[in-house]
């Protein structure tokens, strides 16, 4: 998920990592707590010093699915200029939600989107990312599920026996989706994949959630396709601490990546100009007190000074 204007922008559309030079800023969308109160949204310039907007208030509350959560936020500023938002809405459920907004403060009425009815044994929907492919003009939205017995790699080495595999479906309008198909297994327990396309190749970068022996870090795997065909995955790029939720900026001609160090109970970032040699920057990081994982992504000067100003 995270997360701009001076006299008129044309936007096409904003991956969650994706970055102009001039008058852009960044945008974190994330949640706090158990996502029972929705949104929330923190700005910044430089990518490093992050501020809650709206004195840390709730932006949306959610209103779909049984536990009615908003866990995991990604937000992605669509070719129709509109911002689309995925979230996670249960800790088990077969659906993800969705909402769109062209202001970040005023919301469509949210939908359940059933991503996994065609499995009915599904355990969860979690952490659902946008990703934009202009090529196609149609939108791929991805998220990590288990089902029980599906795959035998990792059945027994995750935690309360969940082995998540990713998986994706496509979307023009928001309104009829493809048929859900698997989009990575490379045998192991894989959650919270954001995918970057840098040149012609796509970057997923991924949590491996294998408990037992113990890993929880984040990894890389790339792919010449949008839809399938990534590598094995990279060593950590992370370090000895357990990471979650990565998401991903390029400022300049570094690549940074967020992630919620969740057993230590704050943030995290790392940074590379290549992709493979990483060095840890979290101490340059002021974040939100209470920041859960969420996405980052770009929004106009004008934008941010209307949120400013609630």
């Amino acid at each position: 998920m995270k997360k701009y204007l001076l006299i008129a922008v044309t936007v096409l559309f904003f991956q969650p990592g994706y970055t102009q030079t001039g008058e852009n800023v960044y945008l974190f969308s994330y949640f706090k707590d158990n996502g029972q109160d929705g949104l929330h949204l923190a700005y910044s310039y430089d990518g490093f010093k992050w501020t809650a907007l709206k004195k840390d208030q709730s932006f949306l509350k959610p209103a779909v699915a049984k536990d009615k959560l908003m866990r995991d936020p990604c937000i992605v500023r669509g070719a129709d200029g509109k911002f689309h938002m995925v979230w996670t809405v249960s800790w088990n459920d077969g659906g993800i939600g969705y909402a769109n907004s062209t202001d970040l403060v005023n919301w469509s009425e949210q939908q359940f989107v059933p991503v996994m009815k065609d499995e009915p044994a599904a355990r969860n929907c979690w952490a659902p990312e946008i990703f934009y492919d202009a090529k196609k003009k149609e939108y791929m939205i991805y998220w990590a599920t288990t089902i029980p017995g599906r795959f035998a790699a990792g059945d027994t080495a995750g935690d309360d026996k969940y082995n998540h595999r990713m998986y994706y479906t496509t979307t023009k309008d928001f309104k009829t989706y493809s048929k859900t198909k698997l989009l990575y297994d490379y045998r192991f327990n894989v959650i919270d994949a954001t995918i970057q396309k840098n040149g012609n190749q796509y970057i997923m970068f991924l949590k491996d959630e294998t408990k037992e022996p113990a890993q929880k870090n984040i990894r890389i795997a790339t792919s010449k396709k949008l839809t399938g065909g990534y590598s094995k995955p990279s060593e950590p790029i992370t370090g000895k601490y357990w990471a979650e939720g990565p998401t991903v900026l390029k400022i300049g001609d570094k690549w940074v990546v967020y992630f919620d160090k969740y057993t230590l109970h704050r943030y995290g970032a790392i940074e590379s100009t290549d992709l493979k040699t990483w060095t840890e920057v979290s101490e340059k990081l002021t974040m939100p007190k209470g920041i859960r994982h969420g996405t980052v992504f770009t929004i106009t000067q004008a934008e941010l000074a209307k949120l400013i100003a609630l």
